[in-house]
């Protein structure tokens, strides 16, 4: 079976976005003070269980922090040019997902369906981007107060206008 270049040029983004987010895992825990007799030692973290962001970092941190931005458009958010996943302007487009006769997942409100797509990306994909692109881990690496901070954001995302226009 051959894999048709679009395929490998999204698997490819998509190995590089879950690489990036890695490395800026990794940034945070090299940056972590060094242990004191009250603290543990660094070496006792398991890297796997450290969440990339906490929620208490400001909107933009967040998500670059997160690596949104490297897959995801996502609207007030600098640099957020990402092709590889949907536009992320869910206070436009969230109802129209949970309507789509496609979508087979659990959430009821806009709100659910943004922390769905995060803990679960596989339950549904937006028609015309490719399935199996976000890793399945991902929602395992954010706070609770890391994705509710981002559901709070995106359930009110609309496009942005136009460059140079209000």
């Amino acid at each position: 079976m051959s894999v048709s270049l679009p395929n490998r040029k999204h698997k490819a983004v998509a190995a590089f976005a879950a690489g990036l987010v890695f490395l800026v895992a990794l940034a945070g825990i090299r940056h972590i003070s060094p242990p004191s007799e009250s603290t543990p030692a660094v070496q006792n973290i398991d890297p796997n269980m450290v969440p990339l962001v906490t929620g208490d970092e400001p909107i933009q941190e967040l998500f670059v922090r997160a690596g949104c931005p490297v897959c995801h458009q996502i609207p007030g958010i600098a640099g957020a040019k990402g092709q590889v996943g949907p536009p992320l302007w869910l206070g436009k487009t969230g109802a129209s997902r949970l309507a789509d006769p496609e979508y087979k997942g659990q959430a009821q409100t806009v709100r659910e369906y943004i922390v769905e797509s995060v803990v679960s990306p596989g339950t549904y994909v937006v028609p015309g981007f490719p399935s199996d692109t976000m890793p399945t881990w991902y929602g395992r690496k954010l706070s609770g107060a890391a994705l509710n901070k981002i559901a709070s954001y995106l359930e009110q995302a609309v496009e942005a206008p136009p460059s140079g226009r209000p």
